[in-house]
């Protein structure tokens, strides 16, 4: 009996501690189940994603995936992660001239979904940063004296080919 009490104390102590972004996960009825450790949920796009260490990170989830159900016929955002209790949300989508508006669809509904279905995920949205980021997903290929250009630079969605968090210790 002893030795039980014993291994169960273990257990909790060894037992990862549930952070803030994961609370806010499962306080978001529409991803609720859709946390994973890492960035795993951003599968071979996780590389994309320089961190200053991956032990640093609080954990991701496929935003995407989780509310299609519910939000079939929406432009809907990738994915979101935390980062030391801070959170990133990135769109991995192809980087042409014609797929800027899309693009920006997508980053409004993600605006409006934070807003009234997530309010919790929204509440970790670093105010002195631009949370949002577009992640090129073959390359650049906008045409840089275009008005889609200008309207992506406008919204503050350049994309990029890595998202590199290494400098923001």
């Amino acid at each position: 009996m002893k030795n039980n009490r014993i291994k169960d104390q273990h257990k909790a102590q060894t037992t990862t501690k549930t952070n803030r972004f994961q609370i806010a996960v499962a306080a978001t009825p529409d991803i609720k189940d859709g946390y994973t450790h890492g960035l795993r949920a951003l599968g071979a796009y996780s590389s994309k994603i320089k961190l200053p260490s991956h032990k640093k990170c609080d954990g991701s989830v496929d935003i995407d995936a989780h509310t299609e159900a519910r939000h079939a016929n929406s432009s809907r955002w990738d994915y979101c992660f935390g980062v030391n209790d801070e959170i990133y949300f990135v769109e991995v989508h192809p980087a042409y001239t014609g797929e800027v508006n899309t693009v920006i669809r997508k980053l409004q509904w993600l605006k409006t979904w934070l807003s009234t279905a997530a309010p919790q995920l929204n509440a970790l949205r670093v105010k002195s940063r631009h949370p949002f980021y577009w992640i090129q997903s073959n390359g650049f290929h906008i045409t840089k004296t275009s008005s889609q250009y200008r309207l992506a630079i406008q919204n503050k969605l350049k994309p990029v080919a890595v998202l590199d968090l290494t400098s923001d210790e």
